[in-house]
């Protein structure tokens, strides 16, 4: 036996001797998101009330993490022993018994305190399945100096031409400023959870109650020509490759004059990485006059597979993460606008967090969306941004390729909508929805 061997053996009956428990390292997977980055960076004070608990972090762009997880619940692969989900993934998942309920959090949780409309879409059936680390929707995030310059004043409540008008009127192609940042990479939580917002306030949507896909409709037309004409009149070079992160960077960095995006974005564009942090404005999402903002319902959460071998100590930590504590710790280490978002109704009651000039345009947005009523017109899902049928992840991120590619230049508007509604067909025939 090897010295190294009889050291571990040793260390291991010295600890069994002493009552100790050796450590147990969950694995987390998590989106290289701004607040999970932070989080990272705090879990010291985790690991000090759990020393037996070690963490180990999978950090992944958005795409790929949804992709790797997604792969790894479904073969029960085991790789994670806590997951980063969405509000599309969570329902579909809970009913096929892939989580573990997460009713029995202590009662200092105070699981009544997450907000309802973000609550509702973490339970099933009763058992809530992810715990909402921060919850959003989207808004119109503005550079205030430029409106000005533009001769232009943003209404709380913009329509889209609105927008339009404003995006042009600020755009300085010359000197590297563009009116509008929207996304335009490919991805079913990308590019297709902007557009299908949007959709939804032109009067689009995926489907009619017979299941039938609608892209060859007139609002979806609309739809289209309508973001591809405004990115290709005030929106930046390199648009296709542009999500959430690359928006970020440019709206940090001065280069742009309006971006529509999640409201979690809020205080990274007022926050000090910001060359333009005060001179932000913020207005709901626009619309079009027919009922529907094309605002969306998100949160990012954290849940539990089944096949997890330690949901004790992940519970642990999940109850950690999501807590008033951990928004507490934020706010005392970070300030006050720099607290996860859009989960708990004691954040919006707290008169500190009041004075966050964000926090009430977020919760008004949030509030806004109807993930039960998501379109102009009555339809048989349930979802904003999304579809809540599984079929909708490979679906969408197939038509976030089509729309991406015209975005690029690479085919037209109308052969987008065609290949869209091709291969909807296709799948949804294939899965047994159309008869």
């Amino acid at each position: 036996m090897s010295t190294t061997m009889r050291a571990l053996l040793g260390a291991t009956a010295l600890c069994m001797a002493s009552g100790m428990a050796l450590a147990e390292t969950l694995t987390i997977a998590t989106v290289n998101n701004g607040d999970m980055i932070r989080m990272q960076g705090l879990t010291e004070d985790f690991t000090a009330k759990h020393p037996d608990i070690q963490l180990e972090w999978v950090t992944l762009e958005e795409n790929v993490l949804r992709q790797r997880v997604t792969t790894d619940i479904a073969t029960k692969g085991g790789q994670y022993d806590v997951m980063t989900i969405g509000t599309y993934e969570v329902p579909i998942w809970g009913k096929q018994g892939w989580l573990v309920s997460l009713n029995d959090l202590p009662a200092e949780y105070d699981v009544d305190d997450l907000l309802p409309a973000i609550r509702g879409g973490l339970t099933v059936d009763g058992n809530l399945y992810a715990a909402p680390f921060y919850g959003e929707s989207s808004m119109v995030m503005y550079r205030t100096d430029l409106m000005e310059k533009a001769g232009l004043t943003m209404p709380e409540a913009p329509t889209w031409d609105f927008i339009k008008q404003a995006a042009i009127a600020m755009t300085d192609k010359a000197g590297e400023v563009y009116g509008i940042c929207l996304r335009g990479k490919a991805g079913w939580g990308e590019n297709m959870a902007f557009l299908t917002a949007t959709a939804n306030s032109f009067g689009a949507k995926w489907f009619d109650m017979d299941w039938k896909p609608q892209f060859d409709s007139e609002p979806w037309a609309n739809t289209l020509n309508f973001y591809l004409d405004l990115m290709a009149q005030a929106g930046p070079p390199g648009a296709s490759n542009n999500g959430f992160n690359e928006n970020l960077a440019l709206f940090q960095q001065g280069k742009c004059g309006m971006w529509i995006d999640a409201t979690v974005a809020a205080s990274f564009v007022t926050g000090a990485d910001s060359t333009v942090a005060d001179k932000v404005g913020f207005a709901l999402a626009p619309d079009n006059g027919l009922g529907k903002r094309g605002n969306w319902l998100w949160a990012w959460s954290l849940a539990i597979p089944a096949g997890s071998q330690k949901t004790d100590a992940a519970k642990a930590f999940v109850a950690w993460a999501t807590s008033k504590e951990y928004l507490a710790l934020v706010a005392e280490k970070e300030g006050w606008p720099n607290v996860p978002p859009g989960t708990r109704t004691s954040l919006y009651e707290n008169p500190e967090y009041q004075k966050v000039p964000f926090a009430k345009m977020t919760l008004d947005s949030i509030n806004s969306a109807d993930p039960t009523h998501p379109t102009v017109d009555e339809v048989p899902y349930v979802g904003v941004q999304f579809v809540a049928i599984p079929e909708f992840q490979g679906i969408a991120t197939a038509v976030g390729q089509q729309f991406s590619a015209a975005l690029a230049g690479q085919t037209s508007a109308a052969d987008a909508l065609a290949a869209a509604q091709a291969l909807t067909t296709r799948e949804m025939t294939k899965a047994g929805y159309i008869k």
